[in-house]
């Protein structure tokens, strides 16, 4: 085929596309009414795992699998705003690796509403002025947001969706290098990439910021200046990548969690996050967590935290895999809250992103 005739076909498959893909929206719009009228929520975490792994397993190429994921995200996230105005919070500003993963997770149709702190994303979407909220929960080097856990002790959100997103930390500079003098980061950041800018910006000037964007947008507005943050921060504020991925370990990922109201049927491949306290008395924290290896349950976290009502009372915050509607890890939450002074499941959710 010559060039004319390659583009003619081209056409030909993109009529054939649109009309396709209208054809597909006019059913999750069906499918959105009745689970409006049955008061069921509108985003399904484990219905859009489903769907990417289906189209993933009929992919015979070139396109690569991811490539494929980014196309149907876009497609169900221009759906999502069809049947309903989604809003999204998220801990900004923009640009944030959290407004990142919020994209990743949800696609560009949908509304996005930035917040100041982790606190003001549990309010928005607890006084319903927001359906979901993104906040981040863990990074695989600086370990927990402790601020994200504490909040669920009085929270009544559920967690009804993860996203692990790759970290990919850049220098950016209107500059030059050589003629950096300060370097503005988020202390997170700065943490993930300390052996980089110990190594390649020794003797620079280096000053915290309460976010990635912020850095971006200092280091727009002063010469010799230059900042931490990502790429999508870079082209929010114009500011050129230096040097990309200079994060210390290279399997750098943050882990997000999606607040919502309601969680999702079991997908066969699930995670689900507990919280408890437990009586002051020896053996306690032992005698608990015998629920999860009687029923042969694997923890895939622990963390503490004070429990800020009460001096040196603590409150345990447990990962595990499972659902909390399946039979084995049903009981061995009964059995955990015969040992607990307070027991609450945070959610259950599809395990991977």
């Amino acid at each position: 085929m010559n060039l004319p005739e390659h583009r003619k076909s081209i056409d030909k498959f993109d009529t054939q596309i649109v009309k396709l893909l209208n054809e597909r929206t006019k059913h999750v719009l069906a499918i959105g009414e009745m689970k409006r009228k049955a008061g069921e929520e509108i985003y399904a975490p484990h219905r859009e795992r489903a769907v990417l792994q289906r189209v993933c397993r009929k992919n015979e190429g070139p396109l690569t699998n991811d490539s494929l994921r980014a196309i149907y995200r876009e497609v169900m996230s221009s759906a999502l705003s069809l049947q309903k105005s989604l809003t999204v919070a998220y801990l900004g500003p923009e640009a944030t690796f959290t407004h990142q993963a919020a994209i990743r997770r949800f696609g560009a149709s949908l509304r996005y509403a930035p917040q100041k702190t982790i606190t003001d994303v549990f309010t928005e979407v607890s006084k319903h002025r927001a359906d979901y909220g993104v906040v981040p929960v863990e990074n695989s080097t600086e370990g927990v947001v402790t601020h994200t856990l504490d909040m669920f002790v009085d929270s009544d959100l559920q967690i009804v969706a993860q996203i692990v997103l790759p970290v990919q930390h850049c220098l950016l500079a209107n500059c030059p290098r050589p003629q950096i003098k300060r370097l503005y980061a988020h202390p997170q950041a700065l943490g993930q990439c300390r052996a980089w800018v110990q190594t390649n910006l020794p003797r620079v000037e280096v000053i915290e910021t309460s976010s990635n964007a912020r850095s971006a947008e200092l280091a727009a507005k002063e010469k010799g200046a230059a900042a931490i943050a990502g790429v999508l921060a870079s082209e929010r504020y114009d500011v050129p990548v230096l040097d990309y991925d200079i994060q210390d370990n290279v399997a750098n990922a943050t882990r997000f969690l999606v607040l919502g109201r309601q969680c999702g049927p079991p997908t066969g491949d699930d995670r689900t996050s507990l919280m408890f306290s437990l009586a002051d008395k020896v053996g306690a924290l032992y005698n608990s967590l015998v629920a999860f290896r009687r029923h042969r349950i694997n923890m895939t976290k622990i963390e503490s935290r004070p429990s800020k009502r009460k001096a040196w009372e603590y409150i345990f915050f447990v990962d595990c895999e499972g659902h909390m509607e399946d039979r084995r890890l049903s009981k061995a939450i009964s059995l955990l809250g015969e040992h607990c002074s307070y027991l609450k499941v945070l959610g259950s959710y599809p395990d991977s992103d």
